[in-house]
Formats: structure tokens, sequence, C-alpha cells
């Protein structure tokens, strides 16, 4: 008896601890519904990457839950080892590019899997398909399966054996496939991955599980033989229908494309501004380049007002720019989505004015030009369509429509516009605590200037005025047109700034006026910021005015306590620029020297005629005939041979045309430009996807994630700073030297080298055959302020 007493709660340890084969039966189909939801993000990625991830994640999952198990273990410590199995794992599944060897965890790879289980939920439903960057963006299939099989298989093993099997109780477990199969639906795209023939499988396992698990009238499902043939047949016959029924409903009511509901249909992705081109490079391509030509029909708009189009506080030394997310969270570059109505700006002083309306007429920005702070904005006739496009930063009063506007667009707003206070209010009131981005590598002559210029004035205000009215007095105006009686240079980099304030004669036009006056403010301490607008004459009385490129201007903001934002004007008005005299060179006589005659060479002396022996007509050797089975076998091995080398032999003429065009231009900052074209069409005929109408440092950014996995990717890195490099001889506006641009010249064509012996043989041939035109950022920049490049 006693021994009998022993085993008998071993055996009940044991069959709590151990899975019973029920058990079993119910975790593969557990495991083959969740495979059924994994394969569903095909449309997302693409490839097998995914599958790889999603797979690793329910395997990883379902030996956790199982071990859990067979050791008895309490929640908590399931929890443990199944939040350490996953991050384990988590490297060589989803992001192996960053595993060691492929499969062992490494830091970066853990940081990326702890990422993407947090923000690759948002990134999949507002990137482009399929989606291969960011790398962490495999954690999301290998998350999802993950999370669903280890409840789903915890609740089947641990929970189901124990409790009367119900179907509410199968259909709970189930619950998890159900749901990841539903969100790879939502996370997909317009095309569904073989929708019809998935729901039927998914559904006649589910269905023949609930069915056949479940007990009937109270008895098991294998107590009695007639039992099961009558659960068989039934089993039967719901898998007929269902295959049947299923299959043609799915033909006659499943919806279009264009109908089906997809998340990143509905999910609009965050404006970035910094993915465009600063608006402040693009200055002289209003002034000079469409000068005359109507832009902008404004209703409603008073004398003195001024449009604003972009409102810019962030300085790298090269460009005034909005600050980015990494920067300042609310800052110039953070823009909401807004309705009709838009928010109060945090600070300025405002009256309200009547409503104003504009009309597109050759104006193509995804900058919205107003005036002042608007209150109220409605787009109207068929541009009120994209209203979900509309983005606004309450700080600066900037709007945006990320559709951008084009000819024919028209909108209307009710403007706020800041009371400018007289000078005399200002005196001794401070200037107001902003938290601005930090303006970088500003050349010390703009400090040392400002201090010159400020150093008798004892408020901010005086020495605002004193720095302002020094530019207005002894500066010169000019736009570097034809007409000009001296070329001013474009740009606002540190390199201009000097030219600026060294030159014995200041010369430029509001571009580089209100870039060194926001400098000397900040390099004070005083919170500037650089704005971008049209300034139009308008005439008393008008009710309609037509704004031209010509209207282009810029301007200084600086922040005053309890005012707001006060407007500077520090460009000096258009005056003849005085020119230095020099007197002419006076011509020296030169000796006379006697030129020694010439000789008498006649051409019939000079040449030798040749006699050439005449043959026999017996002394002649007979030509050698070739037989015709060799002309047969040569031509046969040549004309597949040309077929396949002639386009080779051309496709590589053009291409070593191509860069010799761009590596000899007159121009150094073009031939650095053409480097970075050229790699990036090299890039393009070895297969990576090239994003269009974006600057070069996000281009570079986009490119070196995509060679992440290859073995040559740190040769790839070196696209952002040859991105950099392009964009510092572009709008730098400095002369380049032919050295210094051949230099650039051979580190680009060793980037693109170097990243080509990482690629399979096959792409490395297939690129010798392409060849790609359309990485024309630079040429498109100087016709449309949308596409320069940065």
């Amino acid at each position: 008896m006693s021994g009998t007493d022993t085993a008998a709660p071993t055996r009940r340890r044991r069959a709590q601890t151990v899975p019973t084969a029920r058990a079993w039966a119910d975790v593969a189909v557990l495991l083959g519904l969740t495979s059924l939801g994994i394969i569903g993000f095909a449309p997302s990625f693409g490839g097998a990457a995914f599958l790889v991830a999603g797979v690793g994640g329910m395997l990883i999952a379902a030996a956790t839950a199982v071990t859990s198990t067979l050791w008895r273990l309490t929640a908590l410590p399931t929890a443990a080892i199944a939040l350490f199995a996953y991050l384990l794992a988590g490297p060589a599944f989803a992001v192996p590019a960053l595993a060691f060897l492929g499969f062992l965890p490494t830091l970066q790879g853990l940081a990326n899997v702890a990422i993407g289980s947090v923000y690759g939920w948002a990134d999949i439903v507002t990137l482009g398909t399929p989606v291969g960057a960011p790398v962490y963006i495999g954690v999301v299939p290998y998350a999802a399966s993950w999370i669903v099989t280890l409840v789903a298989v915890l609740l089947a093993v641990r929970w189901l054996p124990f409790r009367p099997r119900t179907s509410w109780r199968l259909a709970l477990v189930a619950l998890g496939p159900v749901a990841l199969y539903l969100a790879a639906i939502l996370l997909g795209t317009d095309e569904a991955f073989q929708a019809g023939v998935r729901g039927v499988v998914f559904a006649v396992i589910l269905l023949v599980w609930l069915g056949w698990r479940a007990p009937a009238g109270g008895v098991a499902a294998g107590s009695t033989a007639a039992l099961r043939s009558r659960k068989l047949a039934g089993t039967t016959v719901l898998v007929v229908v269902a295959v049947v029924a299923g299959g043609a409903a799915g033909a006659l009511l499943a919806p279009d494309a264009e109908q089906r509901f997809v998340l990143r249909d509905e999910i609009t992705p965050p404006f970035d501004p910094l993915d465009y081109p600063s608006p402040l490079a693009g200055f002289r391509y209003f002034s000079k380049q469409v000068t005359d030509d109507v832009l902008l029909e404004v209703d409603g708009i008073r004398p003195g007002d001024r449009l604003r189009m972009a409102v810019l506080d962030s300085y790298s030394g090269t460009l005034w720019n909005v600050a980015g997310a990494d920067t300042s969270v609310d800052g110039s570059g953070s823009f909401a989505l807004v309705g009709r109505s838009l928010p109060a700006p945090p600070l300025a002083t405002t009256e309200p004015r009547e409503p104003i309306t504009v009309t597109v007429v050759g104006y193509d920005d995804v900058w919205v030009p107003g005036v002042g702070y608007p209150d109220d904005f409605q787009l109207l006739g068929e541009t009120a369509e994209r209203s979900d496009d509309l983005r606004y930063n309450a700080g600066t009063g900037s709007l945006v429509l990320t559709s951008g506007l084009a000819a024919g667009d028209a909108y209307q707003l009710d403007p706020a516009v800041q009371i400018a206070p007289a000078l005399e209010d200002l005196d001794g009131v401070p200037v107001a605590t902003v938290e601005l981005p930090p303006v970088e590598s500003v050349p010390d002559i703009v400090a040392a200037t400002a201090q010159d210029l400020a150093a008798d004035a004892v408020d901010p205000i005086t020495q605002l005025e004193s720095i302002r009215g020094a530019l207005v007095r002894d500066g010169f105006f000019s736009r570097g047109r034809a007409s000009d009686s001296v070329p001013s240079r474009a740009g606002h980099g540190a390199d201009r700034m000097i030219e600026l304030l060294e030159r014995p004669q200041m010369v430029g036009d509001e571009e580089q006026y209100a870039s060194a006056f926001a400098l000397m403010a900040r390099s004070l301490g005083y919170p500037a910021r650089v704005v971008m607008g049209f300034a139009p004459d308008v005439p008393e009385g008008a009710e309609s005015v037509a704004v031209t490129g010509d209207d282009v201007s810029a301007w200084v903001e600086v922040a005053f306590d309890g005012v707001g934002w006060v407007a500077f004007e520090p460009t000096p008005d258009e005056t003849d620029i005085p020119q230095d005299q020099e007197p002419a060179p006076q011509s020296q006589p030169q000796p006379q020297v006697r030129q020694p005659p010439t000789a008498d060479n006649p051409e019939d002396e000079l040449l030798s005629p040749v006699e050439l022996d005449e043959l026999e007509d017996d002394e002649r050797e007979v030509p050698f005939v070739v037989p015709g089975w060799v002309v047969t076998l040569a031509l046969s091995i040549l004309i597949p041979l040309a077929l396949v080398l002639l386009p080779l032999l051309i496709v590589a003429g053009l291409k070593a045309r191509r860069a010799r065009r761009r590596r000899h231009q007159a121009e150094g900052h073009h031939r650095v430009a053409g480097a970075w074209e050229e790699v990036v069409d090299r890039y393009a005929e070895l297969g990576f996807a090239v994003p269009e109408r974006v600057t070069r440092p996000r281009a570079a950014s986009h490119l070196v994630e995509q060679a992440a996995d290859l073995p040559t990717a740190a040769d790839a890195a070196r696209l952002t700073g040859l991105a950099t490099i392009a964009d510092d001889a572009v709008f730098s506006g400095r002369l380049v030297a032919f050295d210094e641009s051949d230099e650039v010249w051979r580190s680009a064509l060793d980037i693109v080298s170097r990243t080509e012996e990482g690629l399979p043989r096959s792409r490395r041939i297939l690129s010798r055959y392409r060849i790609r035109r359309a990485a024309r950022a630079a040429s498109s920049a100087r016709r449309t302020p949308r596409r320069r490049s940065r």
C-alpha cells in the first residue's frame, strides 16, 4: 500500500507537467494558424526575411511555453525567461545583419530589437512598401508572432487540459492567431497575398479544430466508434461547404484593391521639413530666374504687409534651416496636423485683420505664404479635398501643405498680425527667454563686428538698432543680376558672411544681410530668427496684388519679453554701388627685332616618291580561301557574343561619356555635384532604390541603410561624408579647385567600386547593362524650389 500511495502523487505530478497528446495536437493547430497569419506580412516586406523573423518568434515562444510547463514555473519566472529568450534570439531572427556571425547577439542588435518592438508598429504603416529600412522593421513580424504564440501555447498546455473543453474556451485560445491574421491584413497593402486560399485554409482548420476537439453531447470525441464516425462525416461536410462557399463568396464579395481597408492608407506620416531644401537656399531662384513671373494673386492685403513663407532658426555654417526633431521637439521644424481653426502663437501680441484670399499662379512649393499668424485657414475649391495634408507650426506661424501647392490652388486665411511697437516703447525691455537651436560654425568676424557696432549701446533694442543701422548705412544692395553694376554672390554660408563683412564695401541682398544681422544678434545672446517670404508693393486702395519673384524678401525677428517677435529690416535700399576707379594701364613700346628670313621649302622637294615593285601575274600567291564550315562556326559564336557584348559596350561608352561630362565641368562646384550624381546613378544601376526629390544627406542615409547587409557596408557609409562635401561645394559659394574636385571624384568612384565588391556577381553583371540618367537634383534645383538639393 505504501508503494501505491507513493507512486500515485508522482503520476499526478507528471500528468500536470508533461503535455498530453491532445495538448500537443492543440499546439500544432495553433502554430499552423499562426503561420498562416505570418504569411500575410508578405505584401509589406517582400522577400523571405520577414518569414524567418516570424517563424523564429513563433518557435522561440512555443519552446518557452513548453519549457515553463515542464519546469512548472509560475507566471513571473515564465515572463522573465520568455523576455530573455525574446531578446537573446531577436538579433538572429529579426536583425541578422547586426548579429555576430549572423546568429550571436550584439549590443547593437539588442538595441534594434528593443527599438523595433516599440516604434516598428508605427513605422510599418508610414513607410513605403516593400519595407526594407530601417533595419529594426523586421522586428514587427518577430514580435507579433512571439507574443501571439506565447499566450496561445501557454493556454493550450497549462489551461485547457484542466478545464472542461467547451467551445468558448477553445475560441478564446484561438483569438491570438485570429488577431495576428487580421493584423497582417491591416498592416499590409491594397494587394493581399493569396487572400482566398489563406482565408479558406485558415477557416477550415479553425472550424475543424473547434468542432472536433470540443465535446459533443457530453461525451469525449474519441469515446465511441459511432460518435467518431459521425464527427468524421460532419467534418467532411463542413470542409466541403467551407471550401465551396468560402471560395465562391471570396470571388464574388471580395472588395477591389482600392476598397480594401489598410492602416497605411489611413495614417499620414509626420511631415519632416528637413526632407526638403532650405527655402533661403533658393532665394536667388526667385530674384533672378522668375523675377517677372506672377507667383500669387492676393486679395485683401494691406500696404506694408508681408507674406511669411518659412521661419528659420537653425544655422549650420552653410544654411539657415528649421530645427530638426533631434534638436528641438517644439521648434520651428515641428508641424502638427490641424483643422480649420489654428492654435494661437505662444509668444505674440497680435491684432485681428480682415481675411485675405490667395490664388496660386506660378508658385510651386509645400510652404504656404500667409500674413501674420493665421487664426483660421481654409482651402478653397478643389484644393479643399487635400485639407488632411495641412500642417501648422504655432510658434512660427508657418503653414505647409504636404502635397504641395500648384497653379490653380486657392486658400483663405484670417490673419492675426504682430503689433509693431515703436522703438521708444522697447527701451529697457529685455529680450524673451526662448529656447532656440544653437548656431554653428559662425565666423569670428561676425561676433567681432557685432561687438564693435553695439559697443556704445546699453540695452537690447539700442544694440540691435545700432547693428541694423550700420548695415543699412554702409551696405550696398545687389542681387547679382547682369544689370547690376557690381556682382553679388549668392549664398549665406560662413564664407559668404566673411566676404560680406571683410570687403571694403558690403554688397548683397536680403539673403546676406538678414543672415548677417541674425548671426550678430545671436552672438550677443538675443533670440533671433530669419524669416523668408514676399514683400509686395501694395498701393493704397488696391483690392488685389500680383506677387512676383522680384518681391521675394528676407528679414529678421527678435523676441522681446511681453511683446513678441519684432521684425527688423537690415537690408539697405537699392542704390548705385560706387566703383573703384583704376587708371587703365599704359602700353609700353617694345624694341624692334629683325626677324630671320623664311625658308622656301617647296612641298615637292620635301617629299620622296616611293616606287612599288610590280609583281608578275605568275608570281602572285593564290589567296587563302576560308572553308564554309569555319564561317558558319564563327558566325554562330560571334553573333551571340555580339548580342551580349555590343549592348555592354554601348552602355559602357554612354556611362563613360556621362562621367566625363560631369567630371570636366567648367566650375568646381558643378564637378563636385557631378561626382555625387555619378554615385547616385551608379548605385541605382546596381539595383539600389534611390529616393527621389530628397536632399543629398537623406538620399545617402537611404543608400547606407540598404547597404547595411553587405560586407562592404563600411565603405557605403562613406556616402554620408560625400553628400556633406557636395552640399558644402554647391551651397557655400566658395571656389572649388580642380585638385579638390578631382579628389572628390576619386573618392566617389572608390566608394562605388568597394560597394560593388560586396554585391553578388549577378547584380554586378546586370548593372553593366543599366544606365540611369534621372539624378538631376542640382539642375532641377535651378528650376523648381521643391527639387533643389540641400
